[in-house]
């Protein structure tokens, strides 16, 4: 999306992606990652708080990665991260539920000699409008002095 730091627009704001969290999928990383009942169990988790399957925030986490990777730092100049800030799971995310992301760029500054940290806020969208995670990244951009 942006080869260096001085491409970065501050306030830039894209849609991206879609990413379909299947039963399957949330069963088997949960089994894995996260086997609290209401990812793993579909009995238990009616009971639950949820009232029903859903997947694990760190899956939502690990979808939403893979969305940020496709559509934002695949062909771009990144150099890489140093930090999440904000992470919040405000909805969870169910069987057949569709996600993208919402990405705004929030700042940029220089962080040391030759490179920059853009701040990013994205948001993971599900089909229904709600958000399921929202976090602030911090990505590393080469400067170029431009």
């Amino acid at each position: 999306m942006f080869s260096t730091y001085e491409a970065v627009e501050v306030g830039a704001t894209t849609t991206h992606g879609e990413y379909e969290m299947t039963r399957e999928e949330i069963l088997t990383f949960a089994e894995q990652y996260d086997p609290q009942p209401f990812h793993t169990d579909e009995e238990a988790a009616e009971s639950s708080l949820f009232g029903g399957l859903v997947a694990s925030g760190w899956h939502t986490a690990s979808a939403t990665m893979r969305l940020v990777v496709d559509g934002i730092l695949e062909d771009s100049g990144a150099m890489g991260a140093v930090g999440v800030d904000e992470l919040r799971w405000p909805n969870p995310v169910r069987p057949g539920d569709v996600l993208s992301i919402d990405v705004e760029i929030l700042s940029k500054e220089p962080w040391r000699e030759g490179i920059g940290v853009v701040r990013t806020r994205i948001d993971t969208v599900k089909t229904d409008g709600e958000v399921a995670q929202s976090y602030v990244g911090r990505v590393l951009y080469p400067m170029t002095g431009e």
